[in-house]
């Protein structure tokens, strides 16, 4: 497992010394609701609140310990023009796809599936009782990759590489994205994603690079963090996500006790967008070709 210090002199491969300014333009709450078979879950990205925010389409957490929750899982179902990522904190799905993808993901791990010109997959409980905690975000693809080949790829808590705060100040896992010499183990898109899950000790600080070329936010899953430079801080409390503004860099500390947060960022595409249900496109043609795709079978 890879590790590293951060430091608040970290700096760019041109060493050229980051500045981290930015600061939370909005933040919002999600809103509760259930997707699947009726698994409840809270999506704080994809509502009427916060549609979206290029490049990314949808941001839901799954949190609960009761079993009714979330036994009926999420069965089969389709995709198109897009990527899904999945994030487990605690608990156990079984993924499986009609391009023969299988792959259990545990505590501490990921996966990050590829739709591309279409996929049918499902994600099911490997427990009956216990805590479940995780997220799911929706990725966009340019138009000139939505009809690409699927794919799908596995991650265990071991596969992501772990970035030490100076200071004892707390862990950084690094699921996409750099921070200093270590590198995400998912790279290669257009959109350059950071994928990071910051753990901050009482007290302890992150600065963290966020490149001037992407949208972002900032989610608290666990205790409040304040967000910015002294001076022009926000306090981010559990369950609130605060849109980034433009800069250069992101400074987070946590307010009272731990904390820890998601920081997620990505370069925006900037087309248009026509969605209906797990199929994303870019004009209503492309749309409407993807659901009789997919009503043939074609899949």
């Amino acid at each position: 497992m890879a590790q590293a210090a951060l430091s608040a002199s970290t700096t760019s491969s041109s060493s050229v010394a980051l500045v981290f300014d930015r600061t939370v333009e909005r933040s919002v709450r999600g809103m509760r609701t259930s997707d699947g078979a009726g698994v409840k879950l809270t999506r704080v990205l994809g509502t009427q609140v916060l549609r979206r925010l290029d490049p990314f389409l949808m941001l839901d957490e799954f949190r609960s310990d009761e079993p009714q929750d979330y036994l009926a899982g999420f069965p089969d179902h389709p995709h198109r023009g897009f990527e899904t990522v999945t994030y487990m904190i605690a608990g156990r799905f079984r993924h499986r796809d009609n391009k023969g993808h299988e792959g259990i993901l545990a505590a501490g791990g990921a996966q990050w599936m590829t739709a591309g010109r279409g996929i049918i997959h499902s994600e099911m409980p490997e427990q009956e009782e216990g805590l479940v905690h995780g997220f799911q975000l929706w990725l966009n693809l340019p138009r000139k990759d939505k009809m690409c080949e699927p794919s799908y790829r596995d991650l265990q808590s071991e596969d992501i590489p772990r970035v030490a705060l100076d200071g004892a100040s707390g862990v950084v896992r690094v699921l996409a994205g750099k921070i200093g010499d270590v590198t995400g183990p998912i790279a290669g898109r257009e959109t350059e994603p950071i994928y990071l899950d910051v753990e901050l000790e009482p007290g302890g600080v992150a600065e963290l690079p966020v490149p001037a070329t992407h949208d972002g936010f900032v989610y608290p899953f666990d205790g409040d963090v304040i967000v910015g430079a002294p001076g022009r801080e926000r306090t981010l409390a559990r369950g609130e996500l605060g849109v980034l503004a433009k800069g250069d860099g992101v400074r987070l500390r946590a307010k009272d006790g731990r904390a820890r947060a998601l920081v997620i960022a990505g370069k925006p595409i900037g087309e248009p967008i026509v969605q209906y249900g797990p199929f994303v496109m870019t004009t209503p043609e492309e749309l409407e070709q993807a659901v009789r795709d997919f009503q043939a079978g074609k899949f």
